[in-house]
């Protein structure tokens, strides 16, 4: 099924609503969606480099509204469904702990899910589930959002059809080892 979806996406790259496309995949893989915008942006950019900054742009914004989404989803399923389970089990309150500890390093869970391989849906349902403060779940998941989408379209751009293998096998790897080092920095410089 997955093989499908992924087929038929990267099918929409070279359609003639290809934009709609990209802004309706970006929108739903941020809450739902297994297959990442990337997969019709990487052709998408190939086929009009000139366009690579407009792509990049229509990726970010649909993929924070659907951000939105997972949100609402996390924050109104948390509390009709989740909540009642959480409390049948006997696990409200470990929830409860569970949320705080998750909205003091919230922002940086959003960052790291906007710009790694991790499922950035789990994230935005969680932050909704959680309460996360939704200035700071939109801030971070535009600036994320934003990094992945332009450094992925700034590479397209600047080398080409033979940059795209090394994207599809690397970049994953390299935005996540980007954010251990971000995180380490921060780290170091705290308790130095």
């Amino acid at each position: 099924m997955i093989r499908k979806l992924y087929d038929w996406t990267m099918r929409q790259a070279s359609g003639r609503y290809a934009w709609w496309v990209l802004a309706a995949v970006a929108f739903i893989e941020s809450s739902v969606f297994p297959i990442p915008p990337d997969v019709l942006l990487i052709p998408m950019v190939l086929a009009a480099r000139a366009a690579a900054w407009r792509i990049a742009l229509v990726a970010t914004l649909a993929s924070v509204a659907g951000g939105l989404l997972g949100y609402a989803i996390g924050y109104g399923f948390m509390d009709t469904l989740g909540q009642p389970i959480l409390e049948f089990y006997g696990k409200a309150e470990a929830f409860e702990s569970l949320a705080a500890r998750f909205n003091a390093m919230g922002g940086w869970a959003v960052l790291i899910a906007g710009v790694t391989p991790f499922p950035y849906k789990v994230i935005t349902i969680f932050s909704g589930a959680t309460h996360l403060d939704l200035w700071l779940f939109l801030g971070v998941s535009m600036l994320a959002r934003a990094l992945r989408f332009f450094v992925l379209a700034a590479l397209l751009w600047k080398f080409g059809a033979p940059i795209r293998a090394f994207i599809e096998r690397w970049l994953g790897l390299l935005f996540t080892l980007f954010v251990v080092l971000l995180i380490g920095g921060f780290y170091v410089l705290r308790y130095l």
